[in-house]
């Protein structure tokens, strides 16, 4: 289920880690790196915690999941606009680069994991190995 998604998340980040890393050092040296990782940690603590909420919430039934889904995502949302704001002033951070890391790795890593998710009641979670659903 869910936490199947979350640590599917987690290895896919990894994988994507030293390619956005490199890219933000191409881009602004050093503090390209600090700024990729930091975008990095708050996209996959995002996802992650997307993904373990949506887990706990499933069982409940669909009240409490659709409930968790929309004020998980708010919460998550302001969180990211937290986490932003918290380093807007740092002399390492680059806005520019940091806004289109959070937004590339947040799309590119949804969409690289939405083709493994099954929307099948059969298959919660992750599809299984070898099958498209």
């Amino acid at each position: 289920g869910g936490r199947g998604i979350a640590r599917d998340l987690r290895r896919r980040g990894q994988l994507v880690t030293p390619v956005a890393l490199s890219a933000g050092a191409l881009v602004a040296g050093g503090d390209g790196v600090l700024t990729v990782a930091f975008a990095l940690a708050v996209v996959l603590a995002n996802l992650v915690l997307s993904a373990s909420l949506l887990a706990w919430a499933a069982p409940q039934g669909a009240t409490v999941l659709m409930a968790t889904a929309m004020g998980g995502f708010l919460v998550r949302m302001a969180l990211v606009g937290l986490a932003v704001w918290a380093v807007n002033d740092a002399a390492w951070i680059h806005l520019g680069l940091l806004g289109v890391a959070l937004l590339a790795t947040h799309l590119g890593l949804l969409a690289w994991e939405t083709k493994y998710v099954s929307a099948s009641l059969a298959f919660p979670g992750l599809k299984p190995r070898g099958e498209e659903i």
